[in-house]
């Protein structure tokens, strides 16, 4: 199998070369699964998905999901694909575009298994902005300290989509079916392979049990903790360049961008199993 792997930072990200004929190969999906645990979030330079293309690869990974199906931007170009754009003839609810420049993670308010595996093509990119950043939640839990990591374990958190977009338009200005989504998680993730991760990003709104000035400060703090350099990326995208990463323990965000910048990405995504616990 042909199939270079080149680490960006020693806590997490690579760029993978190989041609789109490799990754439909036997055995190739376990691999990149593999590397992606380790990585968290894989760049694949110029492979010029098509959107079946992307599609077929997906369902390579688990079964597909589309928890945006009913919103602006769904399945335009094909089915289970949303387009990310400002471009208002396209969605004209672009409060969530608007929302994805701050640190998230996908689908964490939906009352479903978050999606593990995230995977994007660029269409069109900015000329100034639109690059994505990510941050290895799994390695900045690990550089806490052990006091304060058993804090944190005890913590529970409600996210919603209101709070995703509080920056930009306010509860009652939301399409009211989506203002009203809640999920709650834990602040500390243990995956499967039992290393831990943070589930955090703009769409936390408060700690249960705890005041909700006090308890936003601990996730702003954990926020910024998150942002330092070891534990982050920033990935410069070419037309035709594709990503995917691990969304239980990846956070990640576009720099900003111009309304009118014609940035246009197209997102798929695997289905979670199970509840974060």
């Amino acid at each position: 199998m042909d199939i270079k792997v080149e680490p960006i930072k020693p806590l997490l990200g690579a760029v993978v070369r190989c041609d789109k004929a490799t990754m439909f190969e036997p055995g190739f999906a376990e691999k990149i699964k593999e590397v992606l645990r380790d990585r968290g979030a894989l760049v694949f330079p110029q492979l010029n998905f098509t959107d079946q293309e992307q599609l077929a690869f997906t369902d390579t990974l688990g079964d597909r999901l589309n928890f945006t199906n009913n919103v602006p931007g769904s399945d335009l170009s094909a089915k289970d694909v949303y387009t990310i754009t400002l471009d208002k003839d396209v969605n004209n609810e672009n409060e969530y575009v608007w929302g994805s420049m701050y640190w998230h993670q996908d689908g964490i308010t939906s009352a479903i298994p978050p999606s593990p595996i995230t995977l994007l093509s660029c269409k069109s990119k900015a000329e100034q902005g639109g690059q994505t950043e990510f941050s290895n939640t799994a390695a900045a839990f690990e550089a806490l300290s052990p006091e304060e990591q058993a804090k944190l374990e005890k913590l529970r958190v409600i996210h919603t989509t209101a709070a995703a977009v509080r920056e930009i338009k306010s509860r009652d200005q939301l399409n009211p079916q989506r203002a009203s989504m809640e999920h709650e998680h834990p602040l500390v993730w243990t995956r499967p392979d039992g290393r831990k991760a943070l589930i955090l990003g703009c769409h936390a709104d408060y700690i249960v049990g705890m005041d909700k000035v006090a308890g936003r400060l601990i996730i702003n703090r954990l926020l910024e903790w998150c942002s330092r350099p070891e534990f982050t990326i920033r990935h410069q995208w070419t037309v035709g360049d594709f990503a995917m990463w691990d969304n239980c323990t990846m956070l990640h965000r576009a720099v900003p961008y111009a309304e009118d910048s014609g940035r246009r990405m197209h997102r798929t995504s695997v289905a979670g199993a199970v509840e974060l616990a």
